[in-house]
C-alpha cells in the first residue's frame, strides 16, 4: 500500500464546505481509505490521510484530470496549498 498525508489550512468558517466536497467527490480508482482529521488545537487545520492499493495507483490518480478537478474544488476552501507527505506502508494493525 502507498499513500499520502497532507496538512490542510482551511479558511475560517469553511471546514463544513470542505467536508461536503470531500465526502461528495468520487472515490479515486485504487483508493483503499480516505480520512480527514480536524485538529483539537486548531479547528481550521485538517490532516488528510489517503491510502492506495499501490504506488502505481497513487501516481495514476495524481496525474489524472479527475484528481486535478477534485484538487481545484478542495482548494476553494483552503488558505494555501496542502503540505503533502507521500510514502509506502511500513506497518498496519487492525484492532
Amino acid at each position: 500500500m502507498y499513500g499520502t498525508i497532507a496538512k490542510l489550512r482551511v479558511k475560517p468558517g469553511h471546514v463544513g464546505g470542505l467536508k461536503l466536497v470531500m465526502e461528495g467527490s468520487a472515490t479515486p480508482p485504487g483508493a483503499v481509505a480516505i480520512y480527514g482529521y480536524e485538529m483539537d488545537a486548531n479547528p481550521n487545520e485538517v490532516w488528510l490521510a489517503v491510502v492506495f492499493e499501490s504506488k502505481e495507483a497513487y501516481v495514476a490518480n495524481a496525474n489524472s484530470p479527475e484528481q486535478h478537478q477534485r484538487y481545484l474544488e478542495m482548494m476553494a476552501y483552503l488558505e494555501a496549498e496542502p503540505e503533502w507527505h507521500d510514502g509506502g506502508l511500513l506497518f498496519s494493525k487492525t484492532i
